[in-house]
């Protein structure tokens, strides 16, 4: 298979601006992404994005930050849960998440780990995206 042809195969996942937004260092031109690595930017700015955050666009985030604080149970893991599934489903319209599974994988420091499954709408192929999420970040709690 050359190339040409994978890129083709995959057109449908769409380009944009690399996220954060640099620049080229030879020709200051501005740097994108495409396809499997532009999906993963786009869940990286919607789970960082808090819900009402985005002018405009009220409803674009995932509002982890709501999270921050709570008492690390089955109950939060089931809210956090919930509220990526929902994010996803209404801002990422390229994928269909299949599963979100949260977990604690430092208490004491408040290290949440959620490992999300989806297939791209257009192929049905799986694939995944670890996000760390700091329960306890810039608290300096022991």
């Amino acid at each position: 298979m050359t190339k040409e042809t994978n890129k083709a195969d995959h057109h449908f996942l769409g380009s944009g601006w690399a996220f954060p937004v640099t620049f080229s260092v030879g020709n200051h031109q501005l740097n994108l992404s495409a396809y499997e690595e532009n999906i993963n930017e786009s869940i990286d700015i919607i789970l960082q994005t808090r819900n009402g955050e985005r002018c405009m666009e009220g409803g674009f985030g995932g509002g982890l930050q709501q999270f921050l604080f709570k008492k690390m149970d089955e109950t939060l893991k089931g809210e956090i849960k919930e509220a990526i599934t929902y994010a996803l489903m209404y801002n990422e319209p390229r994928i269909t998440v299949t599963d979100v599974d949260v977990q604690f994988r430092d208490v004491r420091g408040g290290v949440v780990e959620i490992l999300l499954t989806y297939m791209y709408n257009q192929t049905n192929t799986r694939h995944n995206y670890v996000f760390p999420f700091y329960i306890n970040e810039g608290t300096n709690l022991i």
